[in-house]
């Protein structure tokens, strides 16, 4: 059953009952001085959500496969055929003759 707010009018004092939902405002008695001038009041309410219907699990599911994965491929071993880059000191082109060796 839900809990309801009231304010009483006759006194003036806040209360809460715990009601069923079918019960009327105009039928509930003030703890307070036994009268039946409640009012209901607007008020918030708090929840919690219990399993895979949070806000936001399919993607931190989604995450954690992703990172399950990616550990898994970070141990394999390097592809094979890896192209190398040469070092910078040999990068000078075929068609250009070395001065050094041609006699010149």
């Amino acid at each position: 059953m839900p809990l309801y707010e009231y304010r009483c009018e006759g006194c003036g004092k806040e209360f809460e009952q715990v009601q069923p939902v079918s019960y009327r405002a105009e039928d509930t008695v003030c703890p307070f001085c036994r009268a039946m001038k409640a009012t209901k009041l607007m008020s918030s309410f708090a929840s919690k959500v219990i399993g895979d219907h949070k806000t936001g699990f399919k993607e931190m599911k989604a995450y954690d496969m992703l990172n399950q994965r990616m550990d898994k491929f970070s141990k394999l071993p390097p592809p094979m055929g890896k192209r190398v880059l040469p070092s910078p000191e040999n990068f000078g082109s075929p068609s250009s003759p070395d001065p050094k060796k041609s006699g010149a």
